[in-house]
């Protein structure tokens, strides 16, 4: 499995749109996540799944890997490396769903924080709460702090790949030589 994360706005879906064609399964996590809590938990919006209480998000994510853990073949998984709550930031792979997965690279795709904000600015399909450069910095910050914690849980090599405005290609290029 290749897990690539990043923060809303870093452009993680624009950069894997390069691997639909290969024989890897695209998973969401968010996806699996508003799947089981609108089920479970009554959620009616996935941007809502980060203010859910951080135990109910735990319960929410237990239940997503033991779902990633039955998948077989080569995966690769779409999701956040830390989450923003009202109450601090939580571990987007806690070590319970990280222990049960076969992880074979780490991938956060990161930005300018200028372009981030851009970015959000203009997506028009997502609900997102204002965030100041300053916050999203600190996000990105602790995303590689989880990052390098994640390496160490798993094994697995960590790649920081820049999608930068105007070099979406060299990006997509860095993810691609990883399912070579």
């Amino acid at each position: 499995m290749i897990i690539v994360m990043g923060l809303p706005g870093a452009g993680k879906s624009t950069v894997l749109a390069a691997a639909s064609k290969s024989t890897y399964k695209m998973v969401n996590y968010g996806d699996l996540m508003f799947e089981i809590a609108s089920k479970e938990f009554g959620v009616k919006h996935r941007d809502e799944l980060r203010k859910l209480p951080p135990e109910t998000q735990k319960k929410v994510q237990s239940a997503v890997g033991m779902a990633l853990s039955e998948m077989k073949g080569k995966v690769i998984l779409d999701t956040h490396c830390s989450i923003s709550t009202p109450k601090g930031y939580l571990p987007g792979l806690p070590y319970s769903l990280l222990s049960s997965l076969k992880v074979d690279y780490l991938v956060l795709i990161t930005a300018p924080i200028d372009e981030i904000i851009g970015r959000r600015k203009s997506d028009t399909t997502r609900v997102r709460d204002a965030e100041s450069a300053d916050s999203l910095l600190e996000h990105d910050s602790m995303n590689r702090s989880f990052l390098a914690a994640y390496s160490c849980l798993t094994g697995a090599p960590a790649l920081i790949i820049s999608n930068r405005n105007g070099k979406l290609k060299e990006a997509q290029e860095a993810l691609l030589r990883l399912l070579e």
